[in-house]
């Protein structure tokens, strides 16, 4: 197993006391202590950050508007139901609110998630994915590989719901199912991509994505947030990691 957080997961270094080495029987690998929790993180307050989600995700609607209607039009032309697809996730310290998303599955999708679920053994993971989904549509696999999915929530950064960077917002279903360290990610805004994004995406086991997330939280700057914005274009246009 790769080491959970590697020079390319961050900018600056960890604190010693924050560190302790574990040997699993493959590798060695770098385990994080669980992350205090005293409050909002910087990122949370920063208007600086603020202002920059919203100004390059008004630029990107702008600019966008043509690509995004003609997506919604093949999606309806390709199978029966919205464009749209509205869920709640939960967002800055706990908060619910609907996210915005290109519908990419069947309209009863979220009948058979929990089917799904038991079927492979994930019932019980925060991370509610599962591998050659079949709910998912042809248009939607490909709209899923490069992101395009996900554009809508431009609207969700617009509102103040969601930032361009951090980590990703999940539903409350998913949430209820987190060990107390794990709340930390509710401490910053989740955003439309993060470290867990540029870093392996849905081949990443939770317990490694989680542990990038709260690295994030903990590591928060413009500079890493630039640094993310830059790779996730790298990763989105070459469609790795997607499910």
């Amino acid at each position: 197993m790769a080491d959970v957080l590697s020079p390319a997961t961050a900018t600056k270094p960890l604190a010693a006391p924050r560190v302790r080495r574990e040997r699993l029987p493959a590798a060695p690998t770098l385990a994080r202590a669980p992350l205090a929790i005293g409050g909002p993180a910087p990122a949370a307050l920063s208007r600086p950050k603020q202002w920059f989600d919203r100004t390059l995700a008004t630029l990107g609607l702008l600019l966008l508007l043509p690509f995004l209607l003609l997506i919604a039009i093949a999606i309806r032309v390709q199978s029966d139901g919205p464009a749209l697809y509205r869920q709640q996730r939960i967002g800055l310290g706990g908060t619910p609110f609907l996210i915005w998303k290109f519908r990419t599955m069947s309209v009863d999708a979220d009948q058979h998630l929990h089917t799904l679920l038991r079927h492979h053994g994930r019932a019980g993971s925060p991370l509610f994915k599962v591998p050659h989904d079949p709910r998912i549509t042809a248009l939607g696999r490909t709209l899923r590989r490069y992101s395009i999915d996900e554009l809508p929530q431009l609207i969700n950064v617009l509102r103040g719901d969601m930032s361009l960077i951090g980590p990703r917002p999940q539903r409350p279903d998913e949430v209820a199912l987190y060990r107390p360290e794990h709340a930390a990610r509710l401490q910053v805004r989740p955003g439309l991509t993060g470290l867990w994004q540029v870093n392996g995406r849905s081949e990443l086991r939770w317990e490694d994505a989680v542990q990038l997330d709260l690295a994030y939280v903990e590591h928060w700057s413009l500079g890493l947030d630039a640094s993310i914005l830059a790779r996730t274009a790298r990763v989105v246009l070459q469609g790795e990691g997607a499910v």
